[in-house]
Formats: structure tokens, C-alpha cells, sequence
């Protein structure tokens, strides 16, 4: 494991992602006497949990592991990284504060970024979904859902199509799950926008929504979004198209059990039928 934990610090360190993240974050500590930066409670943190190590009690170990000492550099290469008491002032009183928690909010974004330097993408995907994070206790915002069964929270994912996380959000357990979903994808887009060729969405049925629609087709992205079902797609076979210049056309079999929502792209020109440009999907119904 240790070895593991080497190699990744070894290409983090390569692409200055810690060092991004260390400019990003602001330090409240006002004494001069501070034995770990913040980026390097930061590498303790994040590669703590790579290990397995959860909580921040496992500092007792983790500060005199070597690996761990040398990953975490500066004073906790040649003596031992910080203590449990450290770790949890850090993770729960400095990281929280609202400037901090917006530069992690971003964090993502000039990470993937810096990637891209070194990675070629003239058309970058972008998947949104919801997940259930279960809780124990009578945490803040920690609330009975009634799909999964259990007392959590339900944050707000996007992944791109090389499986990196570009923004996430925290969110209430009882809340719908595309809510907040502005907040969420139109950072992402705006970032976007003017530096890839071609952007495309997917999302499942709680994203159809005309607010959704409405900022894809206006940015011209090309989208796929599972229809909700209803008693119209149930049917043995329908058709369904919109008449509405540049909108989308929708169809569903009852044979195949299929679905595609597309986006059009191209006017019609000589009485040929215009172009479609998009992605298709499959779902089963009961």
C-alpha cells in the first residue's frame, strides 16, 4: 500500500495539483510557530483515505508511517506529520470556513484543467447524477429518504467521460434529486465553453425538466436525458416528435423498450431531412 501511495504522490507531484491546492487554501492561523502548512495536512487527509484510514484518529499511526511522513514533506519528513487533534481542527474548523470551502469547490475544475494540458479533448461529456451518502447520528442535514431506505445525505455528482469528478454538491437527504442542479452544471459549462469543440450531458429522468432543456439547447449542447415514465410511454408504441425548430425529437418503442432523446443540428436544406447529432440510451419498464 505504501508503495501505492508513493506512485500517486509521485504523479500528483508532477502535475502540482497539492501545490494548486495549497495557493487556493487560506490559512487563519495567526502564530508563527506552526509545524504543518496546510497544504501538507491536506496530503495527510486525502492520502489517508486512499489508504483506507478514514478517521482522523489514525493520525496516531499515519504521523510516524514513513511513506506518509515523506508524502506529507516539509518538517514531517525528518520528524512526524500532525496529530489527531491537528487533523481535526483542520478538517472541521479551517477547511470550513466559507473561502476555503469554495476553493475546494473549485478544486476539481483546476485540477482537470491541468490535466488537460497533457490530454487532448475536443469534446468533453458530462454525466449528473445523484447518490446516497448514509449517515449514523444526528448529523446537520441528515435526513430520512424515503427511495433509499435510510437516514443520509444526497449530494450531486458531475463526471466527465474519463471518470473525473468536475463538481459536486452536499446536500439534505430529503431533497429532490436534481435539485440544485444550476448551481452544479452551469460553473462547469461556463468553464468549458470556448476551450472544447463540442459538449455533450447525460442524466437520468429527474433532469427532464424544461429549465434543463431550455440552458442545453441555448448553449447548443448536445444532450441525453431518460424521459420519466408515464402512462404514454407505457404504451405498446409510440412516436413522439417535436415540430419546434432546433428542438429535440424523441422516440420510444414498445417493442425494443428504448429511448433516445436527441439534439438537432444543421437547417434543412434542398428538402433533405435535417441532421441529428446525438446519444441514445436503453432502460427497462415494468
Amino acid at each position: 500500500m505504501a508503495r501505492c501511495l508513493v506512485v500517486i504522490h509521485q504523479v500528483i507531484y508532477s502535475l502540482g495539483l497539492t501545490a494548486t491546492a495549497g495557493d487556493s487554501l487560506a490559512d487563519a492561523r495567526t502564530g508563527k510557530n506552526g509545524r504543518h502548512a496546510l497544504v501538507g495536512m491536506l496530503r495527510q487527509s486525502v492520502f489517508g483515505r486512499l489508504a483506507g484510514y478514514e478517521d482522523v484518529n489514525d493520525a496516531v499511526r499515519l504521523r510516524h508511517d514513513p511513506a506518509m511522513r515523506w508524502i506529507i514533506g516539509g518538517k514531517a519528513a525528518k520528524g512526524t506529520g500532525a496529530s489527531p487533534s491537528q487533523m481535526g481542527r483542520f478538517e472541521t474548523n479551517w477547511l470550513a470556513r466559507s473561502g476555503n470551502l469554495a476553493a475546494l469547490t473549485e478544486l476539481s475544475g483546476h485540477w482537470i484543467d491541468q490535466v488537460a494540458t497533457r490530454r487532448s479533448r475536443n469534446r468533453i461529456v458530462l454525466d449528473m447524477d445523484s447518490s446516497v451518502s448514509p449517515t449514523h447520528g444526528d448529523q446537520e442535514n441528515s435526513v430520512w429518504n424515503g427511495h433509499f431506505g435510510c437516514t443520509c445525505y444526497h449530494p450531486l455528482f458531475v463526471f466527465n467521460q474519463f471518470g473525473d469528478l468536475e463538481r459536486c454538491a452536499l446536500r439534505a437527504g430529503n431533497v429532490h434529486s436534481a435539485d440544485g442542479w444550476e448551481d452544479v452544471l452551469k460553473p462547469i459549462v461556463a468553464r468549458y465553453q470556448g476551450t472544447v469543440a463540442r459538449i455533450a450531458f447525460r442524466g437520468d429522468a429527474a433532469f427532464a425538466q424544461p429549465g434543463m432543456y431550455e440552458f442545453l439547447e441555448s448553449g447548443r449542447i448536445e444532450y441525453a436525458i431518460r424521459l420519466p415514465a408515464n402512462q404514454i410511454l407505457q404504451a405498446e408504441s409510440v412516436i413522439c416528435s417535436s415540430a419546434r425548430s432546433g428542438g429535440r425529437r424523441t422516440t420510444y418503442s414498445g417493442s425494443t423498450r428504448a429511448f433516445t432523446t436527441r439534439r438537432r443540428v444543421g437547417p434543412v436544406r434542398d428538402g433533405l431531412s435535417p441532421k441529428w447529432n446525438g446519444t441514445s440510451e436503453s432502460c427497462s419498464r415494468a
